[in-house]
């Protein structure tokens, strides 16, 4: 795993964060709930191909 994908989780943690509080500021929370929700859903599409990965990467080593 590289640290080039904690960085990119980090930078969407912190963008989806302060457009949630500018939203919930404006009176949108709907709009904030959403904005949170896209970036859950960007993490973890990231993460699932990184398991995905892990799993192949297993199953060679182990010639399964």
């Amino acid at each position: 795993m590289d640290v080039d994908l904690i960085f990119k989780i980090a930078a969407i943690g912190i963008i989806v964060a302060v457009l949630n509080q500018l939203l919930i500021r404006s009176g949108r929370e709907d709009q904030a709930m959403m904005t949170t929700l896209a970036g859950l859903i960007v993490v973890l599409s990231m993460l699932v191909t990184q398991i995905s990965e892990l799993f192949v990467t297993i199953k060679d080593l182990f010639q399964l």
